[in-house]
């Protein structure tokens, strides 16, 4: 609305944030404060012309601050003659380095109520963080994506002055011709699916170079993983969208990045670093996961059975679960393990024997655990599957209860099994969203943002398949001489096989 917004938390389908409205730039009244988080090592040029574009933003300077985070650059940064009122430059953490490290040293000491990540060599138009601030005062729960388009290199005679006075004159694509750059693949992926409106995967496109959230949103997740040294901006994202977020592309806030993408520059290097970080954390990239037999950093389901007193169920349960087609799977078994105390107790006649037995079967497969209580979500593990001890897993069930939900997105899937009570498969996207709602009926939640299934048995546990039985020869069928040669031929094998063998235990 003009003049001003309202902060709620409307309930999204999935990521059609099309009930939004957001100000037109310009014409609202801004009430939250940004902390612009600038990730830099080295490049004190292309840190000049990207500090002189911020200095030019429409969104007020007293609601703005700039944080420089110089992740050990020698010479050291410094802040030029140009640059927002307030700006500073921090030292990276001692204990490590890297784009994500120094990202989470300015964001712990960020003051404003949104982190706007920017990297170091990207020039902004003046309304670039207008746009995107806009968006967090309708809701609190939205990750937003600048445009960004990329060019070989800034003009030779471009100094940060001749920057900020052009973008200070609207003039800043007379300097920057974004026309002629380098169009991101993002931003293909942006208008074929409507603005993301109808992304199954909207984490894909958010690649870090400009992206902004709340801030409790950014450590609701933990921050970027600073072990994660390529491919930690898509990372994030996939943590986020376990999370509950909506991801909102705003092609007003426009960028210029100041050199190619480095896929450009040595795509088949740039790939082959970032696979095995996304390989080990992103679970969805099932095109990543084609080691046979390899465990993975991040299981793709999470299989939660609540303990019974019958320890063979128990042990047959997590073998099914184990052993079936979905083989990156965590078991989650769920019983008051923590009253079974450590000290002097009696072996074989403990109350809580049959707890103990249990316990010493499971607690040293790293596949397994053991918990008091469910924790509300499963995430980063995208899925999260909930049943009886009492019916085992099918070899293929999870399989087919995720091709299921990933056919029509639905957040949950519900499973009758008549007496023995019902299954579900909850995705982990959409019991965040319910949290990030404050929701006190998540199953209706789900039902408004992404949809509830319901299915039988009989589709997810297939009966065995019977094999048809041989036909018996006719009693007046003799065998042929062929055969019956066939025939004293392999008892004949079989007898002398018996023979050395008997001869060898001698």
């Amino acid at each position: 609305m003009a003049g001003g917004v309202a902060t709620g938390r409307p309930p999204i389908r999935h990521n059609d944030y099309s009930p939004l409205d957001p100000p037109p730039l310009g014409d609202w009244a801004p009430s939250l404060s940004v902390s612009v988080v600038v990730p830099a090592y080295g490049g004190q040029h292309a840190l000049d012309l990207t500090l002189a574009s911020l200095a030019a933003q429409t969104y007020p300077g007293h609601l703005m601050e700039v944080i420089v985070v110089d992740d050990g650059s020698d010479p050291p940064l410094r802040l030029p003659d140009i640059a927002p009122e307030g700006a500073r430059i921090v030292s990276s953490a001692s204990d490590g380095w890297g784009i994500a490290h120094a990202l989470n040293t300015g964001a712990a000491v960020a003051e404003g109520r949104i982190i706007q990540r920017l990297d170091a060599d990207m020039v902004v138009w003046p309304e670039h963080i207008e746009a995107l601030a806009r968006w967090h005062h309708l809701s609190d729960y939205l990750v937003t994506i600048g445009a960004k388009r990329f060019v070989e290199e800034p003009p030779p005679d471009l100094s940060p002055e001749g920057l900020y006075e052009h973008a200070r004159a609207g003039s800043l694509g007379e300097v920057l011709d974004l026309s002629n750059a380098l169009a991101s693949s993002t931003e293909q992926t942006i208008s074929r699916t409507d603005g993301l409106r109808s992304s199954r995967n909207p984490y894909h496109v958010c690649t870090g170079p400009t992206v902004s959230m709340r801030r409790e949103t950014f450590h609701a997740v933990g921050g970027v993983d600073p072990g994660v040294l390529r491919g930690e901006d898509t990372e994030f994202a996939y943590r986020l969208a376990t999370h509950g977020v909506v991801f909102v592309p705003d092609m007003a806030a426009r960028a210029a990045h100041l050199g190619l993408p480095a896929q450009r520059v040595d795509r088949d290097r740039t790939v082959r670093a970032v696979a095995p970080y996304l390989a080990h954390r992103v679970p969805l990239r099932r095109d990543l996961r084609k080691d046979g037999g390899r465990r993975w950093l991040v299981p793709y389901v999470e299989v939660v059975l609540h303990v019974d007193g019958d320890e063979r169920r128990v042990r047959a349960a997590v073998s099914a679960a184990l052993e079936g087609s979905v083989s990156d799977v965590q078991v989650t078994l769920v019983a008051p393990w923590s009253r079974l105390s450590p000290g002097r107790h009696s072996v074989l006649g403990d109350p809580s024997f049959e707890l103990r037995v249990m316990r010493e079967h499971f607690a040293h497969d790293e596949r397994i655990r053991l918990a008091d209580e469910v924790v509300p979500t499963p995430g980063p593990t995208p899925f999260r599957y909930t049943g009886p001890v009492s019916v085992p897993l099918g070899r293929e069930t999870l399989e087919r209860m995720i091709a299921a939900v990933q056919e029509d997105r639905s957040g949950m899937l519900v499973v009758d099994l008549g007496e023995d009570g019902s299954a579900t498969l909850e995705r982990a996207e959409a019991l965040g969203r319910a949290r990030l709602l404050g929701a006190d009926d998540v199953v209706t939640s789900i039902k408004a943002t992404h949809g509830v299934r319901h299915g039988t048995k009989a589709e997810f546990w297939p009966a065995p398949r019977r094999q048809a039985p041989r036909p018996s020869p006719a009693k007046t069928t003799k065998p042929c001489a062929n055969q019956s040669s066939a025939s004293r031929a392999t008892r004949s094998l079989r007898s002398r096989l018996g023979a050395a063998f008997r001869e060898l235990r001698a």
